[in-house]
């Protein structure tokens, strides 16, 4: 049985000699994203009464507490986010919400601001490691971070991670012993209770130059909120014992830090106006609940723009925004104000955004800092039907979208065809617009594409931030299945969509930057429906020599084989679909080496998928090379099954040049004017 320690009259624990007080700032930035399936999206639907656990320990008598409520908040991201250094603030661009708070609350039980969990970090973090101060978190073993008695060194980092040394200063994982002590169990809250003491009094206001502890700021500030229900729940009285008075006092000074230091219009900025909303609802504070709800009003409308989109340049990050401003409006009317409808407008929105941005595979498609994830099926939304493969809720009325934010969505269809069914379908995704940032990589002109119910092309995915300098190939363009122009340095221009058209049967889009110093690149998109196949005109020039080559990125589970200067086969053992690419020579003779494949190559980096940030898997890349000072690539992505096969003749009319194909038993023709329109003909 652990011993346990006595709790003095502040609530603050006895104290042993030789204590660490040497924080230091986090080491190299780690990412580790990680939305972790449906449990951690429901955020704020719904109260979860957490009392049916299991704890060891001293328990009150005569009978338990049904224990703490949770209204479940998203689960946040893993990786840390913030960068040492930095302001890391992202300040509102678009004018603010005028409607949150303007309008009385109808009816309403007493206000309250709910527990919101600890975002899966203490699933790891069993009760046995919180009575001997050990610690774990992602793919590391469980560290003691204490001398075992809860008089804890804060600067403990033994894996050099900073996402490591931004949950340990959370305290999310102390939520099993949170759980357990809000039921009664006197030794769980008297462990944690020392815990979350020791790191306030390690920790003093401000905290602003330990990155760590600052980024993690909101997060402490729930867990606080969460062990203060705990006592009173546990302990089954109605306002704060004397003894645990340092509780109050902590959380009117991280009030204090957030009031001083909101990081802005992002993820992150959200989450902090909420804890401290919460922290408003639980002390009765009005002055932080409008300072709040100041901050909800500034930050939604840059966060989600007019057309859905948000400004994290992540799909993963779009999708965890979509949860976050959920939780917002709930956190609001649980404690009297009325959010008013621009979060919720601005929320369907985005649900409109994730709906078109899910592949015919049922997951999003993997863009910026975005593992590999399924689409959660939220009911009464767009996404019901989206994220169960159309087995729920109503069929989107939309198949294409465009999205000034730099998103260009598609489908043939949402599976309304018997003969296809949703996974039939085939999908693709294609970036442009602003510069890179925030969550965003180096993948102007890029697509993704699904189809026959695979993946086809795809993203090089998302290495943490500690993957050195894979974490640098997988946000380079060199990741990405796009024209690239290696010899040169990349200036992460901004890409225009200079014209579109959208008819039933096929797609094109033409867009234009200049990636580099002196180079212009200009790439014709095609999509075509029955049959379904993918068509590139990449185009570039330059005033110096580069190399140019046009990349296709392939699944990790296929092998490619280069046939010739023109066709390249790539298929998966076994499976029922193989993908044809080749090339078409169109203004530029095929060099030797025009088609190559690249695997599995360190040097450069060449050839891997990450599909989550701990994983990198070999994956063929095919490349489509040129030199010079000029490039002309016509390529195209073909999808067949693995019987299948392709044939094409090509002709000139007049100005106009036209490619003739039969795709498995099915013909269609497709053509490039004189003015360089890339179209179907038929």
């Amino acid at each position: 049985m652990p011993t346990v320690r006595r709790i003095c009259g502040s609530g603050a624990p006895v104290r042993s000699a030789g204590r660490h007080r040497h924080p230091v700032t986090a080491g190299e930035r780690y990412n580790f994203m990680r939305f972790r399936g449906a449990a951690g999206l429901a955020a704020g639907m719904a109260v979860v009464v957490l009392g049916a656990g299991t704890a060891t320990g001293e328990t009150r008598t005569p009978g338990a507490s049904p224990g703490i409520q949770i209204v479940p908040g998203p689960e946040d991201p893993l990786e840390a986010q913030f960068v040492p250094g930095a302001t890391n603030v992202v300040p509102p661009t678009a004018a603010p919400a005028t409607d949150i708070g303007k309008k009385q609350v109808q009816s309403l039980a007493a206000p309250f601001y709910a527990c919101s969990g600890f975002s899966g970090i203490e699933k790891t973090n069993p009760l046995a490691n919180l009575y001997v101060d050990k610690f774990q978190w992602g793919p590391y073993a469980a560290y003691k971070v204490g001398n075992g008695g809860g008089n804890l060194n804060w600067a403990s980092n033994p894996y050099k991670n900073a996402s490591w040394y931004m949950w340990f200063h959370s305290l999310r994982w102390l939520g099993q012993g949170i759980i357990a002590a809000g039921q009664g169990n006197l030794t769980a809250l008297t462990r944690v209770n020392t815990i979350a003491y020791d790191w306030y009094r390690d920790n003093p206001y401000s905290w602003k130059a330990n990155v760590g502890a600052w980024e993690s700021t909101m997060h402490r500030t729930n867990v606080l909120i969460c062990l203060r229900q705990a006592i009173l729940s546990g302990l089954k009285v109605t306002t704060l014992p004397t003894r645990y008075a340092w509780l109050d006092t902590a959380l009117l000074s991280h009030a204090r830090f957030l009031t001083n230091y909101w990081s802005g219009a992002w993820n992150h900025g959200t989450d902090e106006s909420i804890a401290l909303f919460g922290v408003g609802c639980t002390l009765h504070r009005t002055d932080y609940k409008n300072l709040a709800q100041q901050r909800f009003a500034a930050g939604i409308t840059t966060s989600i723009d007019s057309q859905g989109a948000t400004n994290e340049q992540s799909t993963g990050y779009a999708s965890f925004n979509y949860s976050l401003w959920g939780r917002a409006i709930a956190v609001m009317q649980n404690c009297g104000v009325n959010p008013g409808t621009t979060i919720s407008t601005r929320r369907a929105l985005l649900a409109k955004f994730l709906t078109l941005a899910t592949n015919s595979l049922g997951k999003l498609h993997q863009l910026g800092d975005t593992e590999v994830q399924s689409t959660y099926p939220w009911v009464g939304t767009p996404l019901e039907y989206a994220g169960s493969f159309g087995t729920k809720g109503a069929v989107p009325p939309w198949r294409v979208g465009i999205y000034s934010a730099g998103y260009v969505f598609g489908r043939t269809g949402w599976g309304t065809d018997a003969a296809r069914g949703f996974t039939g379908e085939s999908a693709y995704s294609i970036r442009f617009g602003p510069p890179r940032a925030f969550h965003g990589h180096f993948d102007h002109t890029s697509i993704t594409y699904t189809a026959r119910g695979r993946d086809i092309i795809v993203d090089g995915g998302y290495a943490a931030y500690n993957a050195g300098a894979y974490r640098t190939w997988v946000v380079s363009p060199s990741a990405h299945s796009d024209l690239t122009t290696p010899l040169s340095t990349y200036l992460n221009p901004t890409t225009r969509l200079t014209a579109s058209s959208v008819k039933t049967n096929a797609e094109s889009y033409v867009f234009s930057d200049a990636p580099g110093s002196g180079i212009s690149r200009v790439r014709s998109v095609l999509v075509l429906k029955d049959p379904d196949l993918l068509v590139t005109w990449d185009r570039a020039s330059a005033k110096t020599a580069q190399a140019f080559q046009t990349l296709w990125h392939l699944p990790s589970d296929q092998r490619a084989r280069v046939y010739s200067r023109t066709t390249a086969i790539a298929a998966a053992s076994g499976d029922t679909t193989k993908t044809i690419l080749f090339q078409v020579p169109f203004k530029q003779a095929l060099p030797a080496g025009a088609m190559l494949v690249k695997q599995a190559r360190t040097n450069p980096i060449q050839g891997w998928v990450y599909p989550s940030s701990f994983v990198r898997k070999s994956a063929p890349t095919l490349m489509l090379a040129r030199s010079g000072t000029t490039a002309s690539i016509l390529s195209f992505v073909v999808p067949v099954r693995s019987t299948g096969s392709v044939t094409y003749t090509v002709r000139q009319s007049g100005t106009t040049f036209i490619v003739n194909l039969n795709v498995a038993g099915k013909t269609t023709s497709i053509a490039i004017s004189g003015g360089g329109s890339l179209y179907r003909v038929r």
